[in-house]
C-alpha cells in the first residue's frame, strides 16, 4: 500500500511553471483597474465642463426700433436687397437673349 501511495505522489507533482503566473496576472489586473479609474474621473471632470444644452438661451423676444417712420411700413432692408431694387429698376438686365442678336451663328427660329 505505501508503494501506491509514493507512486501516486509522483504522479500528481506539478509542473515548474504552474503558479509563477498568478501573481503578474494578479499586478496586470490591479494596473488595468487603477487605469480604468483615472479614466472614469477624467471623464467625469470633462463631462462637468459641458453645457447642458447647446441652444442658444431664449432671452426673449428682439425688440428693434426703427428709426425712421418708412421703416414702419417698408421694414429693415435685407440683404442683397439693394441689388434686387436695381435689378427691378433696369428689366432689360434681366431678360434673356433676343432671337436676333446680330450675330452670324445665332439660332434662327
Amino acid at each position: 500500500m505505501t508503494g501506491l501511495v509514493l507512486l501516486a505522489a509522483e504522479q500528481q507533482q506539478l509542473p515548474e511553471d504552474v503558479g509563477k503566473a498568478g501573481p503578474i496576472g494578479a499586478l496586470l489586473t490591479v494596473l488595468i483597474f487603477i487605469a480604468i479609474l483615472l479614466l472614469v474621473r477624467s471623464m467625469t471632470t470633462h463631462l462637468k465642463r459641458v453645457p447642458r444644452s447647446f441652444d442658444d438661451p431664449d432671452d426673449g423676444p428682439v425688440v428693434v426700433v426703427p428709426d425712421t417712420p418708412a421703416e414702419l411700413i417698408d421694414g429693415p432692408p435685407r440683404p442683397g436687397q439693394d441689388l434686387l431694387d436695381t435689378l427691378r429698376r433696369a428689366p432689360r438686365a434681366i431678360e434673356g437673349p433676343r432671337p436676333d442678336d446680330g450675330r452670324p451663328d445665332a439660332a434662327r427660329g
